[in-house]
């Protein structure tokens, strides 16, 4: 019995210091709205408290089904600093919940600093509007990743637009060693400043990645090179990543069995799977392998159902890969608005550029040239793969002399 009377005195005993903590920190939290704004952000300053005592307080006990802790509360005085930035807090809210309940951020720091390289008030609203985690990196973190930027980028400006375009791409890592490591070895890849600007504007993911998954994507495509019997394959990552900047972000699982269905599906040998992947056959390595597999077996079915041989596929593929890129349901109404237009599949096999462009551009083509009696079999389908402004300037030459060839 006396030992029962003291389990129970403990027990009493812990749960009120509990609820004083409790107490105590809610007054600290109080504390945050009596402060005096700041007269030049019109922030409020951040208040001290203890972070461990805060985070054992606001944590939940998966194990105790009976007597869960309620979630933490939002940070009252992040909030009023927030929407004082004017940042969207709703947007905020449903993005990233989690950063408004952080008792400890950095939303002056970071206004600060940002402003400091040229970002306006809105920029900087609309930068954590977006991507809240952004407040909560500190002044030496935010200095050093720009430091690294700044190796790649030769203005403040240009981080300023792209940070303003992708949040994402600047404060998704926090790992600056892991950025550092990554530029310095996709540069020895020998890519140039040019292919690292679009990297980290593209696929900035690439540089979240371990250097080690980066390495391993690398060292594949030496081996993938040096199967096919290329001579260089120590060149080859930096053939296939400047044409496709995703690659460095897909698993190389993924990659093989695209390789392996483009090698199957076209009867392909060493070296013409080498001359595709050294080309532009790159853009479509990074596809899920079930989508390129649909639509390749939805062009095939296609073009045999229009007259095409086997050897017209592959010829079709090897000429422009990106037709592989193409929905098979949008890849059919292209063929069929071709055909319909007076044009011949082996003048779509010959020029399959003209599939690169929107079903919208080559209807609206068709009819201009319709209407002055052009003739696909006499003048050829060039005229359909050019820009606007030299078709534009075309339309108007045939305008005056319809009979004009190309």
């Amino acid at each position: 019995m006396v030992h029962s009377s003291t389990s129970s005195d403990i027990t009493v005993i812990f749960l009120s210091l509990k609820m004083a903590a409790v107490h105590a920190v809610r007054v600290l939290v109080g504390l945050c709205h009596s402060v005096a704004l700041q007269p030049r952000f019109g922030l409020i300053p951040v208040q001290l408290a203890s972070t461990c005592l805060l985070r054992r307080l606001c944590s939940t006990n998966a194990k105790r089904t009976e007597s869960k802790l309620p979630v933490c509360p939002e940070n009252e005085s992040l909030l009023e600093n927030l929407n004082l930035m004017g940042v969207d807090v709703k947007m905020a809210r449903q993005r990233q919940p989690g950063v408004l309940r952080k008792a400890f951020t950095n939303e002056q720091g970071l206004f600060q600093f940002l402003q400091s390289k040229g970002a306006s008030r809105k920029v900087i609203a609309g930068i954590i509007s977006r991507y809240p985690r952004a407040v909560t990196r500190s002044i030496e973190h935010l200095e050093q990743r720009w430091g690294l930027w700044r190796k790649i980028f030769k203005t403040d400006s240009e981080i300023v637009t792209i940070i303003d375009r992708s949040p994402e791409s600047f404060f998704r890592s926090s790992d600056n060693e892991n950025l550092e490591k990554n530029i310095a070895f996709l540069s020895s890849l020998e890519l140039n400043t040019k292919d690292l600007h679009r990297l980290l504007t593209t696929a900035p993911r690439t540089f979240s990645n371990s250097l080690q998954l980066n390495k391993r994507m690398v060292e594949f495509l030496e081996d993938v090179c040096a199967e096919l019997g290329g001579k260089n394959p120590e060149q080859f990552p930096k053939a296939v990543i400047s044409k496709n900047l995703y690659i460095l972000i897909r698993s190389t699982k993924r990659v093989r069995k695209n390789i392996d269905t483009l090698r199957s599906s076209l009867k392909l040998s060493d070296s013409e799977l080498l001359a595709l992947l050294e080309g532009h056959g790159a853009n479509i390595l990074d596809l899920s392998n079930e989508y390129l597999q649909r639509n390749f077996n939805s062009l095939r079915q296609k073009m045999t159902s229009l007259g095409c041989r086997k050897a017209d596929i592959k010829q079709l593929i090897l000429s422009c890969p990106s037709v592989l890129y193409t929905g098979q349901d949008t890849l059919c109404v292209k063929l069929d608005c071709l055909i319909k237009g007076g044009i011949t599949m082996k003048q779509i096999v010959e020029k399959p550029k003209v599939l690169d462009y929107s079903t919208q551009n080559i209807t609206e083509r068709l009819e201009k040239l319709q209407t002055i009696g052009y003739d696909f079999q006499k003048n050829g389908i060039n005229v359909l793969d050019s820009s606007k402004k030299r078709f534009l300037a075309k339309m108007e030459k045939l305008s005056v002399s319809p009979d004009d060839s190309m």
